[in-house]
Protein backbone atom coordinates (compact mmCIF):
# COMPACT_ATOMS: atom_id res chain seq x y z
CA UNK A 1 0.00 0.00 0.00
CA UNK A 2 1.38 3.73 -0.65
CA UNK A 3 2.84 5.49 1.99
CA UNK A 4 0.63 8.69 0.93
CA UNK A 5 -1.55 10.19 3.90
CA UNK A 6 -4.75 11.44 2.41
CA UNK A 7 -7.09 13.59 4.84
CA UNK A 8 -10.45 13.73 4.06
CA UNK A 9 -12.53 16.87 5.55
CA UNK A 10 -16.33 16.54 5.25
CA UNK A 11 -19.43 17.30 7.67
CA UNK A 12 -21.03 14.27 5.49
CA UNK A 13 -20.25 10.93 6.92
CA UNK A 14 -21.63 9.19 3.72
CA UNK A 15 -19.30 11.43 1.73
CA UNK A 16 -16.09 10.68 3.66
CA UNK A 17 -17.05 6.89 3.31
CA UNK A 18 -17.66 7.16 -0.01
CA UNK A 19 -14.01 9.02 -0.74
CA UNK A 20 -12.32 6.72 1.61
CA UNK A 21 -13.52 3.54 0.21
CA UNK A 22 -11.96 4.93 -3.59
CA UNK A 23 -8.97 6.02 -2.31
CA UNK A 24 -8.02 3.32 -0.19
CA UNK A 25 -6.48 0.55 -2.70
CA UNK A 26 -4.09 3.63 -3.29
CA UNK A 27 -3.42 6.03 -0.27
CA UNK A 28 -3.94 6.00 3.34
CA UNK A 29 -6.96 7.92 4.14
CA UNK A 30 -8.10 9.39 7.30
CA UNK A 31 -11.32 11.70 7.74
CA UNK A 32 -12.46 14.15 9.90
CA UNK A 33 -16.06 15.75 10.04
CA UNK A 34 -15.21 19.52 10.83
CA UNK A 35 -12.16 21.96 10.25
CA UNK A 36 -11.53 21.72 13.93
CA UNK A 37 -11.31 17.95 13.83
CA UNK A 38 -8.57 18.26 10.86
CA UNK A 39 -6.29 20.29 12.03
CA UNK A 40 -6.33 18.19 15.51
CA UNK A 41 -5.31 15.46 12.64
CA UNK A 42 -2.41 17.47 11.07
CA UNK A 43 -0.68 18.19 14.69
CA UNK A 44 -1.22 14.42 15.43
CA UNK A 45 -0.45 12.61 12.31
CA UNK A 46 2.17 13.22 8.94
CA UNK A 47 -0.36 14.63 6.13
CA UNK A 48 0.36 14.70 2.39
CA UNK A 49 -2.65 16.25 1.18
CA UNK A 50 -5.98 17.43 2.05
CA UNK A 51 -8.95 17.10 0.33
CA UNK A 52 -11.73 19.08 1.67
CA UNK A 53 -15.47 19.88 1.10
CA UNK A 54 -15.61 23.77 1.02
CA UNK A 55 -18.94 24.78 2.57
CA UNK A 56 -18.94 23.85 6.17
CA UNK A 57 -20.67 24.40 8.75
CA UNK A 58 -18.56 26.43 11.70
CA UNK A 59 -15.14 26.60 9.80
CA UNK A 60 -15.47 26.71 6.62
CA UNK A 61 -12.86 25.36 3.76
CA UNK A 62 -11.00 28.81 3.07
CA UNK A 63 -11.04 29.43 7.04
CA UNK A 64 -9.30 25.51 7.23
CA UNK A 65 -6.83 26.77 3.87
CA UNK A 66 -5.65 29.69 6.40
CA UNK A 67 -5.03 27.78 8.90
CA UNK A 68 -3.42 25.10 6.81
CA UNK A 69 -1.25 27.53 5.26
CA UNK A 70 0.04 28.88 9.10
CA UNK A 71 1.75 25.08 9.10
CA UNK A 72 5.82 24.83 8.24
CA UNK A 73 5.62 23.23 4.33
CA UNK A 74 1.68 22.78 4.46
CA UNK A 75 -0.03 19.89 2.63
CA UNK A 76 -1.44 20.76 -0.81
CA UNK A 77 -5.28 21.24 -0.53
CA UNK A 78 -7.91 20.46 -2.87
CA UNK A 79 -11.71 21.75 -2.44
CA UNK A 80 -15.15 19.78 -3.35
CA UNK A 81 -17.48 21.87 -4.17
CA UNK A 82 -21.11 22.73 -5.68
CA UNK A 83 -22.27 24.27 -8.14
CA UNK A 84 -23.32 27.30 -5.86
CA UNK A 85 -19.74 28.00 -4.44
CA UNK A 86 -17.96 27.70 -6.93
CA UNK A 87 -16.90 31.12 -7.19
CA UNK A 88 -15.63 30.63 -3.70
CA UNK A 89 -13.32 27.84 -4.78
CA UNK A 90 -11.74 30.18 -7.66
CA UNK A 91 -11.30 32.07 -4.39
CA UNK A 92 -9.57 29.58 -2.81
CA UNK A 93 -7.19 28.97 -5.59
CA UNK A 94 -5.86 32.76 -5.02
CA UNK A 95 -5.06 32.13 -1.43
CA UNK A 96 -3.49 28.61 -1.93
CA UNK A 97 -5.27 25.91 -2.88
CA UNK A 98 -3.68 23.54 -5.20
CA UNK A 99 -7.19 22.77 -7.20
CA UNK A 100 -10.95 21.67 -6.99
CA UNK A 101 -13.32 19.26 -8.00
CA UNK A 102 -17.32 20.04 -8.96
CA UNK A 103 -19.65 17.63 -7.15
CA UNK A 104 -21.24 15.20 -8.27
CA UNK A 105 -17.44 14.09 -7.03
CA UNK A 106 -15.73 12.63 -11.17
CA UNK A 107 -13.60 9.53 -8.97
CA UNK A 108 -11.82 9.09 -12.36
CA UNK A 109 -10.67 13.41 -12.35
CA UNK A 110 -10.07 13.27 -8.72
CA UNK A 111 -7.74 10.11 -8.56
CA UNK A 112 -5.39 11.88 -11.86
CA UNK A 113 -5.59 15.14 -9.60
CA UNK A 114 -4.50 13.79 -6.47
CA UNK A 115 -1.56 12.31 -8.90
CA UNK A 116 -0.78 15.79 -10.48
CA UNK A 117 -0.96 17.41 -7.18
CA UNK A 118 1.69 14.79 -4.81
CA UNK A 119 3.84 14.78 -8.18
CA UNK A 120 3.78 19.33 -8.02
CA UNK A 121 4.31 18.97 -4.26
CA UNK A 122 7.49 16.20 -4.84
CA UNK A 123 9.18 18.83 -7.29
CA UNK A 124 9.08 21.53 -4.93
CA UNK A 125 10.46 19.11 -2.23
CA UNK A 126 13.33 18.41 -4.51
CA UNK A 127 13.29 21.90 -6.05
CA UNK A 128 13.90 23.25 -1.79
CA UNK A 129 16.19 19.88 -1.22
CA UNK A 130 18.58 20.98 -3.92
CA UNK A 131 18.39 24.59 -2.83
CA UNK A 132 19.93 23.65 0.62
CA UNK A 133 22.63 21.47 -0.90
CA UNK A 134 23.58 24.52 -3.11
CA UNK A 135 23.77 26.78 0.62
CA UNK A 136 26.04 24.28 2.18
CA UNK A 137 29.14 25.09 0.71
CA UNK A 138 29.93 21.56 -0.22
CA UNK A 139 33.60 21.81 -0.68
CA UNK A 140 34.26 21.43 -4.54
CA UNK A 141 32.95 18.02 -4.58
CA UNK A 142 36.58 17.72 -5.21
CA UNK A 143 38.81 16.90 -2.90
CA UNK A 144 41.86 18.84 -2.44
CA UNK A 145 45.12 17.71 -2.15
CA UNK A 146 47.05 16.11 -4.60
CA UNK A 147 49.38 14.28 -2.47
CA UNK A 148 49.74 10.34 -3.07
CA UNK A 149 47.24 9.48 -0.03
CA UNK A 150 44.40 11.57 -1.07
CA UNK A 151 44.68 10.87 -5.12
CA UNK A 152 44.06 7.29 -3.55
CA UNK A 153 41.08 8.66 -1.77
CA UNK A 154 39.98 10.39 -4.57
CA UNK A 155 40.20 7.58 -7.31
CA UNK A 156 38.76 5.36 -4.86
CA UNK A 157 35.96 7.69 -4.33
CA UNK A 158 35.09 8.71 -7.35
CA UNK A 159 35.37 4.85 -8.66
CA UNK A 160 32.72 3.71 -5.79
CA UNK A 161 30.27 6.58 -6.72
CA UNK A 162 29.28 5.69 -9.78
CA UNK A 163 28.11 2.29 -7.91
CA UNK A 164 25.51 1.96 -5.29
CA UNK A 165 28.02 -0.39 -3.33
CA UNK A 166 27.99 0.39 0.67
CA UNK A 167 30.94 2.31 1.89
CA UNK A 168 32.95 2.53 5.02
CA UNK A 169 35.20 5.86 5.30
CA UNK A 170 37.64 5.59 8.42
CA UNK A 171 39.97 7.99 9.59
CA UNK A 172 40.56 10.18 12.64
CA UNK A 173 38.21 13.02 13.66
CA UNK A 174 38.17 16.12 11.45
CA UNK A 175 40.14 14.46 8.46
CA UNK A 176 37.61 15.33 6.25
CA UNK A 177 35.19 11.80 6.05
CA UNK A 178 32.36 13.94 5.97
CA UNK A 179 33.43 15.34 2.45
CA UNK A 180 34.20 12.04 1.05
CA UNK A 181 30.93 11.35 1.38
CA UNK A 182 29.33 14.73 -0.26
CA UNK A 183 31.70 13.78 -2.94
CA UNK A 184 30.51 10.00 -3.75
CA UNK A 185 26.87 10.88 -3.39
CA UNK A 186 26.77 14.22 -5.41
CA UNK A 187 28.46 11.79 -8.10
CA UNK A 188 26.05 8.86 -7.88
CA UNK A 189 23.55 7.66 -9.70
CA UNK A 190 20.96 8.97 -6.79
CA UNK A 191 22.59 12.43 -6.23
CA UNK A 192 19.09 13.88 -7.31
CA UNK A 193 17.58 11.85 -4.33
CA UNK A 194 17.49 13.04 -0.60
CA UNK A 195 20.58 12.85 1.15
CA UNK A 196 20.31 12.40 4.91
CA UNK A 197 22.74 12.47 7.63
CA UNK A 198 22.43 11.47 10.90
CA UNK A 199 25.74 11.62 13.40
CA UNK A 200 24.78 8.00 15.64
CA UNK A 201 26.84 9.36 19.05
CA UNK A 202 24.08 12.34 19.09
CA UNK A 203 21.51 9.74 20.41
CA UNK A 204 20.76 7.72 23.30
CA UNK A 205 19.73 4.34 22.50
CA UNK A 206 16.19 4.21 22.12
CA UNK A 207 16.09 7.81 20.20
CA UNK A 208 18.64 6.37 17.81
CA UNK A 209 16.27 3.62 16.82
CA UNK A 210 13.14 5.65 16.23
CA UNK A 211 14.95 8.53 14.67
CA UNK A 212 16.60 6.09 11.92
CA UNK A 213 13.41 3.98 11.56
CA UNK A 214 10.50 6.11 12.65
CA UNK A 215 8.10 5.10 15.45
CA UNK A 216 4.00 4.19 15.17
CA UNK A 217 2.15 6.76 17.26
CA UNK A 218 1.42 5.85 20.50
CA UNK A 219 4.18 3.65 20.39
CA UNK A 220 6.45 5.40 23.53
CA UNK A 221 4.79 7.81 25.56
CA UNK A 222 5.27 11.47 23.90
CA UNK A 223 4.88 9.62 20.54
CA UNK A 224 1.51 11.86 19.73
CA UNK A 225 2.39 11.36 16.06
CA UNK A 226 3.70 8.36 13.03
CA UNK A 227 6.97 10.14 12.60
CA UNK A 228 8.92 8.58 9.89
CA UNK A 229 12.93 7.91 10.25
CA UNK A 230 15.39 8.66 8.54
CA UNK A 231 15.31 5.78 6.06
CA UNK A 232 11.75 6.35 4.99
CA UNK A 233 13.33 9.91 4.57
CA UNK A 234 16.17 8.59 2.54
CA UNK A 235 14.36 6.35 0.35
CA UNK A 236 15.72 6.99 -3.03
CA UNK A 237 19.04 8.73 -1.88
CA UNK A 238 21.96 8.12 0.40
CA UNK A 239 22.06 7.90 4.13
CA UNK A 240 25.30 8.59 5.81
CA UNK A 241 25.81 6.96 9.62
CA UNK A 242 28.10 9.20 11.26
CA UNK A 243 30.04 7.60 14.09
CA UNK A 244 28.80 4.47 13.31
CA UNK A 245 31.20 2.90 16.09
CA UNK A 246 29.11 4.19 18.76
CA UNK A 247 25.68 2.77 17.48
CA UNK A 248 24.38 0.11 20.14
CA UNK A 249 24.33 -3.06 19.29
CA UNK A 250 20.73 -3.66 19.46
CA UNK A 251 20.07 -0.74 16.75
CA UNK A 252 23.00 -3.14 14.93
CA UNK A 253 20.65 -5.54 14.99
CA UNK A 254 18.03 -3.48 12.88
CA UNK A 255 20.66 -2.00 11.05
CA UNK A 256 21.77 -5.49 9.70
CA UNK A 257 18.91 -6.89 8.60
CA UNK A 258 17.47 -3.70 6.77
CA UNK A 259 21.25 -4.27 4.80
CA UNK A 260 20.14 -8.15 4.20
CA UNK A 261 16.48 -7.49 3.53
CA UNK A 262 16.24 -3.91 2.47
CA UNK A 263 12.87 -3.87 4.85
CA UNK A 264 12.12 -2.57 8.68
CA UNK A 265 9.62 -1.56 10.45
CA UNK A 266 9.23 1.56 12.57
CA UNK A 267 9.17 0.91 16.31
CA UNK A 268 5.73 0.25 17.51
CA UNK A 269 4.53 -0.89 14.64
CA UNK A 270 3.67 -3.62 12.44
CA UNK A 271 3.85 -2.72 9.12
CA UNK A 272 6.57 -3.81 6.79
CA UNK A 273 8.43 -0.52 4.79
CA UNK A 274 10.64 -1.14 2.15
CA UNK A 275 13.33 1.35 0.69
CA UNK A 276 16.29 1.77 -1.70
CA UNK A 277 18.59 3.44 0.29
CA UNK A 278 22.36 3.41 -0.41
CA UNK A 279 24.28 3.38 3.05
CA UNK A 280 27.78 5.24 3.83
CA UNK A 281 28.88 4.76 7.23
CA UNK A 282 32.29 6.65 9.10
CA UNK A 283 33.79 6.47 12.18
CA UNK A 284 36.87 7.01 14.09
CA UNK A 285 37.40 3.96 15.90
CA UNK A 286 38.92 0.87 14.81
CA UNK A 287 36.19 -1.41 14.45
CA UNK A 288 38.06 -4.61 13.91
CA UNK A 289 38.97 -3.98 17.85
CA UNK A 290 35.65 -3.52 18.60
CA UNK A 291 34.27 -6.39 16.83
CA UNK A 292 36.91 -8.84 18.77
CA UNK A 293 35.84 -7.03 22.10
CA UNK A 294 32.15 -8.37 21.18
CA UNK A 295 31.14 -4.10 20.96
CA UNK A 296 30.13 -4.09 17.26
CA UNK A 297 29.04 -7.21 15.56
CA UNK A 298 31.03 -8.99 13.08
CA UNK A 299 28.81 -9.80 10.54
CA UNK A 300 26.90 -6.16 10.21
CA UNK A 301 31.09 -5.34 9.81
CA UNK A 302 31.14 -6.84 6.74
CA UNK A 303 28.03 -5.63 5.43
CA UNK A 304 28.98 -1.89 6.05
CA UNK A 305 32.84 -2.83 4.37
CA UNK A 306 31.71 -3.88 1.34
CA UNK A 307 34.54 -0.91 -0.11
CA UNK A 308 36.64 0.84 2.57
CA UNK A 309 38.09 4.02 2.14
CA UNK A 310 40.62 5.39 4.80
CA UNK A 311 41.19 8.87 5.14
CA UNK A 312 44.86 9.75 6.33
CA UNK A 313 45.70 12.58 9.15
CA UNK A 314 46.69 15.50 7.55
CA UNK A 315 50.39 15.26 9.52
CA UNK A 316 50.82 11.89 6.86
CA UNK A 317 50.03 14.42 3.91
CA UNK A 318 52.19 17.55 4.70
CA UNK A 319 52.34 18.57 0.98
CA UNK A 320 48.83 18.84 0.60
CA UNK A 321 48.87 21.74 3.90
CA UNK A 322 49.78 25.08 1.29
CA UNK A 323 46.91 24.00 -1.37
CA UNK A 324 44.95 23.90 1.43
CA UNK A 325 45.99 27.08 3.26
CA UNK A 326 45.58 29.09 -0.07
CA UNK A 327 41.96 27.72 -0.69
CA UNK A 328 40.94 28.28 2.73
CA UNK A 329 41.99 31.63 2.58
CA UNK A 330 40.28 32.27 -0.41
CA UNK A 331 37.32 31.31 1.23
CA UNK A 332 37.50 33.30 4.43
CA UNK A 333 38.49 36.17 2.97
CA UNK A 334 35.75 36.68 0.87
CA UNK A 335 33.33 35.32 3.90
CA UNK A 336 34.78 38.10 6.22
CA UNK A 337 35.27 40.93 3.50
CA UNK A 338 38.86 40.63 4.33
CA UNK A 339 41.08 41.49 0.87
CA UNK A 340 44.01 39.18 1.52
CA UNK A 341 46.88 39.53 -0.97
CA UNK A 342 49.36 37.12 -0.28
CA UNK A 343 50.48 34.53 2.17
CA UNK A 344 53.96 34.84 4.11
CA UNK A 345 56.64 32.19 3.79
CA UNK A 346 56.96 32.12 7.68
CA UNK A 347 53.27 31.38 7.82
CA UNK A 348 53.39 28.78 5.49
CA UNK A 349 56.85 27.15 6.88
CA UNK A 350 54.61 27.01 10.24
CA UNK A 351 51.48 25.65 9.64
CA UNK A 352 53.43 23.28 7.54
CA UNK A 353 56.01 22.59 10.05
CA UNK A 354 52.57 21.69 12.61
CA UNK A 355 51.43 17.99 13.41
CA UNK A 356 47.75 19.42 13.42
CA UNK A 357 46.54 16.80 16.24
CA UNK A 358 43.04 18.21 14.97
CA UNK A 359 43.74 17.50 11.11
CA UNK A 360 42.00 19.93 8.37
CA UNK A 361 39.37 20.90 10.43
CA UNK A 362 41.98 22.38 13.05
CA UNK A 363 43.31 23.83 9.86
CA UNK A 364 40.65 25.37 8.76
CA UNK A 365 39.68 27.22 12.30
CA UNK A 366 43.41 28.30 12.23
CA UNK A 367 43.23 30.12 8.96
CA UNK A 368 40.05 31.33 9.48
CA UNK A 369 41.50 33.17 12.52
CA UNK A 370 44.17 34.13 10.65
CA UNK A 371 42.27 36.20 7.98
CA UNK A 372 40.43 37.58 10.45
CA UNK A 373 43.11 38.48 12.89
CA UNK A 374 45.32 39.95 9.82
CA UNK A 375 46.47 43.45 10.19
CA UNK A 376 47.23 44.17 6.74
CA UNK A 377 46.80 42.29 3.44
CA UNK A 378 49.58 39.90 3.84
CA UNK A 379 48.65 36.85 6.37
CA UNK A 380 52.11 37.11 8.40
CA UNK A 381 53.39 34.75 11.62
CA UNK A 382 51.74 37.03 14.07
CA UNK A 383 48.53 35.64 12.29
CA UNK A 384 48.68 32.44 13.85
CA UNK A 385 46.36 31.92 17.03
CA UNK A 386 47.76 31.90 20.46
CA UNK A 387 45.70 29.28 21.67
CA UNK A 388 47.17 26.57 18.44
CA UNK A 389 50.36 26.72 20.82
CA UNK A 390 51.60 26.11 17.07
CA UNK A 391 54.91 27.77 17.96
CA UNK A 392 57.59 26.14 19.72
CA UNK A 393 57.67 27.42 23.48
CA UNK A 394 60.26 30.21 23.22
CA UNK A 395 63.05 29.07 24.70
CA UNK A 396 64.82 32.61 26.12
CA UNK A 397 64.24 35.93 26.51
CA UNK A 398 65.94 39.16 25.51
CA UNK A 399 70.07 38.92 27.01
CA UNK A 400 71.26 42.23 29.58
CA UNK A 401 74.10 43.80 28.80
CA UNK A 402 76.11 44.87 26.15
CA UNK A 403 78.78 42.06 25.88
CA UNK A 404 75.71 39.36 25.56
CA UNK A 405 73.66 41.08 23.55
CA UNK A 406 76.60 41.32 20.89
CA UNK A 407 77.19 37.54 21.28
CA UNK A 408 73.45 36.67 20.58
CA UNK A 409 73.20 38.99 17.50
CA UNK A 410 76.21 37.59 16.25
CA UNK A 411 75.43 34.15 16.96
CA UNK A 412 71.42 34.42 15.53
CA UNK A 413 73.12 36.32 12.29
CA UNK A 414 75.30 33.26 12.12
CA UNK A 415 72.68 30.30 12.21
CA UNK A 416 70.14 32.73 9.92
CA UNK A 417 73.05 32.37 7.36
CA UNK A 418 73.77 29.19 7.59
CA UNK A 419 70.16 28.12 7.39
CA UNK A 420 69.72 30.47 4.26
CA UNK A 421 67.35 32.85 6.01
CA UNK A 422 65.10 29.49 6.74
CA UNK A 423 63.55 31.26 10.21
CA UNK A 424 61.65 27.96 11.13
CA UNK A 425 64.84 26.30 10.99
CA UNK A 426 66.96 28.65 12.80
CA UNK A 427 64.44 28.81 15.56
CA UNK A 428 64.65 25.15 15.88
CA UNK A 429 68.67 25.22 16.01
CA UNK A 430 68.90 28.46 18.19
CA UNK A 431 65.91 26.66 20.81
CA UNK A 432 63.35 29.52 20.86
CA UNK A 433 60.31 30.57 18.81
CA UNK A 434 59.36 32.19 16.06
CA UNK A 435 58.15 34.91 17.61
CA UNK A 436 61.29 34.99 19.48
CA UNK A 437 63.49 34.83 16.71
CA UNK A 438 61.21 37.84 14.80
CA UNK A 439 61.54 40.14 17.34
CA UNK A 440 65.12 39.62 18.06
CA UNK A 441 65.77 40.38 14.11
CA UNK A 442 63.89 43.51 14.47
CA UNK A 443 65.67 44.49 17.73
CA UNK A 444 69.40 43.60 16.27
CA UNK A 445 68.40 44.88 12.59
CA UNK A 446 69.14 42.04 11.34
CA UNK A 447 68.91 40.92 7.58
CA UNK A 448 65.48 39.06 7.41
Amino acid sequence: MNDVRILIVDDDSITRQTLSMALDDDYQTITAGDGASALKMLDDEEIDLILSDLDMPGMTGIELLERVNQIQNPPPVIFITGQGTIETAVQAMKLGAYDYVSKPVNLDRLSLLIEKTLENKRLKEENISLKERLRENITDLNLIGSSPLMQKVTDLATQVAATKATVLIEGESGTGKELVTNMIHYHSPVAHGPFIKVNCSAFSEGVLESELFGHDKGAFTGAHATKKGRFELANGGTLFLDEIGEMPLSTQVKLLRFLQEKTFERVGGTKTIKVEVRIISATNRNLVEMVKEGDFREDLFYRLRVVKIEVPPLRKRKEDIPVLVEHFVKKFSHLHGRPIAGISKEFMEAVTNYNWPGNVRELINCVESAVVMCRGDIIDIEAIPDYLNLLPADGGGDLEGGLLQEMEKKIIGEVLGETGGDKTQSAKRLGIGLRTLYRKIEKYNLPG
